[in-house]
């Protein structure tokens, strides 16, 4: 039986490997040779270089492809998609969305996912279509909990996916290749338990499968429908008939709701797979082949047929032109006459100085006065035809691709700052279908990991979860109704499921390190949006600047915000500096009830001089930072940089005074009570 289930397997592999190579046959054509013109700088056609060859004539490539590339490929890195998880249902928990968004992002951080997400923008901009990929890796050797891991792949022609596909980000794809070539020893040694395979007689079926002492082995991947029974329980959680059946422990004391009924759901299968033999199967966890693509300009015809296309496939004819007169310039110049003088034969003989007249100075040259004078040959020029007609070349090629000078850096014919910024906008309209669809690509990834999820965290465990910041903290998962056994200096116990009130609150600003709560990943149902911006560490600096300009123009605000303007500033002793100046923050300005006037019998208030003290020093605070705004927006100078330092010396020691007179404050408080 299992033999003829594998025949069945290789003999569905072998239809599916040639409808997909057929389906792409065009797609990977075409990016070879964008490849090769825009990278690797083939940009002529090759029986015209062979026959300039053997006119012994220049062939020079002036490539401009890579600028062009380059300039949406680093606009998607410095405006890079993130992923942002929100609840769905009523079983789904905002805290526990804060855990899941910090754990996609540690997922991200530890799997070097940028790499990934740049290499397929990279080939999507390039060549029209790039891909990563979605694995599993155990944790440890040692262990069996595994991490879900983001991985580039560096080579777009070894995949092959679904041909009919439909959706803007293949997530409905139903079959995919991963595809390699090794050597009939390297395939011995990498499958030591294969069968012994007869290179002539088992792929005499397959041709395509081996290519002299190469054999192809791919990673097979199907997903197809199947149908399951499902129970609704007395707490409003919906499982698997089968799995009440085989635990009923974990459903201990809950009643079975109404009757059964039978879902449709997807199963996804991992095969390795030669042309003659099934090498492995893997039960896929998810339920999405996770394998994401990523897409150039998408163009669909009359026959449903998808064409990839990339940034600058429209404009290669144009680096062509460009190339041609520049290298007819080059040429016309270089066969320029170089004898600067002509005459009669025999003109020359007379003076000998005649033979460096061209590369030294002679205070007089004779000549035969029998003949014509010698007559010096003006030089011709640089061709101004073949010029103009170069930069009509670099002109379409912007022209075509939309991005122009502006765009590029270089000066343009526009002076002011606003027309600057509005031919640089122009630019990235023009390209944004790029960077759209990194960012649907980005949100498929993340459907893939958020699927995988529940099933890949679903054990007794903890996890490291990243704020927006990166930092880090630590997170307690376990399903409901499991014993999570504690260590001692883990806690005192298990809580229940968003016990802790403040654990990860915030935790798009930074977690908490501190986290009580367990959280169950596998009970309710999340969504996820895409929002691509410049990365934190940038909103921060750019916060800090603003914030800084607020003040020089409101410097009475100094006091309220203050704090988070230090918090936002990336220099040693910042934070620090943030929590003294937040204790200087008025109560008020942070939202806090004015206390009330103290009843009869009450306790005696704090001496009224000592506040008036601490009023004079918000003041004398308030006035040193207006005069530190003032010097910092007066002419440089040695002068007013030391009328600096001494003023945030002044304002540093004005400082320390109040949070003294607060101190004494709260003493006199605590001893009045």
């Amino acid at each position: 039986m299992g033999a003829n289930r594998d025949d069945k397997v290789l003999e569905a592999a072998r239809r599916d490997y040639e409808r997909a190579r057929e389906g792409w046959e065009e797609n990977r054509a075409r990016a070879r040779d964008d490849l090769a013109f825009a990278r690797l700088g083939r940009q002529w056609p090759a029986e015209i270089e062979r026959q300039r060859a053997l006119e012994d004539r220049p062939c020079l490539t002036f490539n401009k492809m890579p600028a062009f590339i380059r300039q949406v490929v680093n606009d998607a890195r410095q405006n890079k998609p993130s992923i942002r998880v929100h609840p769905q249902d009523s079983g789904a928990d905002p805290r526990t969305a804060r855990i899941i968004n910090g754990l996609i992002r540690n997922i991200e951080t530890s799997s070097d996912a940028d790499v990934a997400y740049d290499t397929a923008i990279e080939q999507a901009v390039g060549q029209g279509f790039g891909f990563w990929r979605i694995n599993t890796h155990y944790s440890s050797e040692n262990g069996f909990e595994q991490d879900i891991v983001i991985e580039r792949i560096a080579n777009p022609f070894t995949v092959l996916g679904d041909p009919r596909s439909t959706a803007a980000d293949s997530s409905d794809w139903n079959l995919a290749f991963i595809v390699s070539s090794l050597s009939r020893d390297e395939y011995e040694r990498a499958y030591p338990d294969a069968k012994k395979v007869d290179w002539d007689c088992d792929f005499a079926g397959c041709p395509d499968w081996i290519d002299g002492d190469n054999v192809i082995v791919a990673e097979y991947w199907t997903r197809e429908r199947v149908k399951r029974e499902i129970v609704a329980l007395s707490d409003g959680s919906i499982v698997d008939a089968d799995d009440l059946k085989k635990r009923p422990e974990q459903y201990e004391g809950l009643d079975v709701v109404g009757a059964p009924r039978t879902a449709e759901s997807w199963k996804v299968v991992q095969r390795i797979v030669s042309g003659a033999e099934v090498l492995k199967t893997v039960d896929w966890a998810g339920q999405y082949i996770p394998i994401v693509p990523v897409y150039g300009d998408e163009v669909i015809d009359e026959e449903g047929r998808r064409h990839f296309r990339s940034l600058i496939r429209d404009a290669r004819s144009a680096q062509q032109m460009f190339n041609y007169w520049r290298t007819t310039t080059t040429e016309l110049v270089a066969l320029a006459p170089k004898a600067p003088f002509i005459g009669p034969k025999g003109t020359f003989d007379s003076d000998p100085n005649w033979l460096t007249a061209n590369s030294q100075s002679h205070a007089y040259l004779e000549y035969d006065n029998k003949g014509a004078a010698p007559q010096r040959q003006p030089f011709s020029g640089v061709p101004a035809g073949a010029l103009q007609e170069a930069l009509n070349a670099a002109d379409d090629m912007k022209s075509i691709i939309g991005i122009y000078d502006a765009s590029l850096g270089a000066r343009s014919n526009e002076t002011s700052g606003r027309a600057i910024l509005a031919r640089q906008r122009e630019g990235d309209v023009s390209t944004f279908h790029f960077i759209d669809n990194l960012s649907r690509a980005i949100r498929h990834g993340g459907r893939i990991i958020l699927d995988l999820i529940p099933k890949v965290y679903s054990t007794e465990r903890i996890v490291r979860v990243l704020g927006e910041d990166l930092a880090p903290a630590t997170a307690r998962i376990a399903p409901t109704g499991s014993a999570f056994a504690f260590t001692p200096d883990q806690g005192p116990g298990r809580t229940s499921p968003g016990a802790d009130e403040s654990a990860m609150a915030g935790a798009d600003k930074g977690p908490d390190p501190a986290i009580e709560a367990i959280y169950d990943l596998t009970v309710g149902k999340y969504d996820l949006t895409v929002s691509a911006g410049p990365s934190f560490t940038t909103r921060r600096e750019e916060a800090a600047l603003q914030m800084e300009a607020f003040i020089q123009k409101a410097p009475q605000a100094a006091m309220i915000i203050g704090d988070l303007y230090a918090k936002n500033l990336d220099w040693p002793g910042a934070d620090e500096i943030a929590e003294r100046l937040k204790r200087m923050v008025p109560p008020q300005a942070l939202g806090a009830q004015p206390e009330a006037g103290p009843a009869p019998g009450a306790a005696p208030q704090p001496d009224p001089a000592l506040q008036a003290q601490i009023a004079q020093g918000m003041q004398i605070i308030q006035a040193q930072q207006a005069r530190i705004a003032e010097l910092e927006q007066a002419a440089g100078g040695k002068a007013a940089e030391l009328q600096i330092r001494q003023s945030e010396l002044a304002l540093k020691a004005r400082s320390i005074q109040v949070d003294e007179y607060r101190a004494e404050t709260e003493r006199m408080k605590a001893a009045s009570g």
